[in-house]
């Protein structure tokens, strides 16, 4: 069986940051899919699921509602592995092309101080699982130690 292209990654040699994942042609339109990767794998503890989650209803609503990247936005999400989110924009993109949003979606995280979007009964299926002061102190956390020092090691996958 054909070992998937996340999985060849080196997670060892792994940093926090902003890669390109893959790119998928559909028809003749490329879809870019980013792994942004806010924990150092296996060497750190992954994020907690409530701030996770709360994080996810964040980014969504950011993303969903941005000027020039709504249109833009196909789907945002989390790892399975808790070490960081996918996030699949249309457009041939690469890791420079997003860091300027990026940047402004986990600012408005750190600041948010608001109902979280999304997250009741009737409009989520976990509503009980958020931790709105989790999410923002893990997005502070990524915007100071990463987001504010990018390097070539933070935007391009080891080789």
């Amino acid at each position: 069986m054909k070992k998937i292209d996340s999985f060849a990654v080196d997670h060892d040699r792994l940093k926090r940051g902003i890669y390109v994942s893959r790119k998928d042609k559909v028809g003749n339109e490329v879809l870019t899919s980013f792994d942004i990767r806010t924990k150092l794998p296996n060497q750190e503890p992954a994020m907690e699921i409530e701030a996770m989650h709360t994080m996810e209803h964040l980014c969504a609503t950011f993303l969903r509602n941005h000027d020039e990247w709504a249109k833009k936005t196909i789907y945002f999400g989390p790892m399975g592995c808790r070490t960081g989110f996918y996030m699949i924009f249309h457009g041939d993109l690469i890791s420079e092309d997003v860091v300027d949003v990026i940047k402004e979606m986990f600012q408005f995280m750190s600041d948010f101080n608001e109902k979280i979007p999304g997250a009741d009964k009737i409009e989520c299926g976990n509503y009980k699982s958020h931790d709105l002061e989790g999410a923002r102190e893990e997005a502070k956390k990524f915007n100071d130690e990463v987001l504010d020092h990018l390097t070539e090691e933070n935007l391009n996958y080891p080789q």
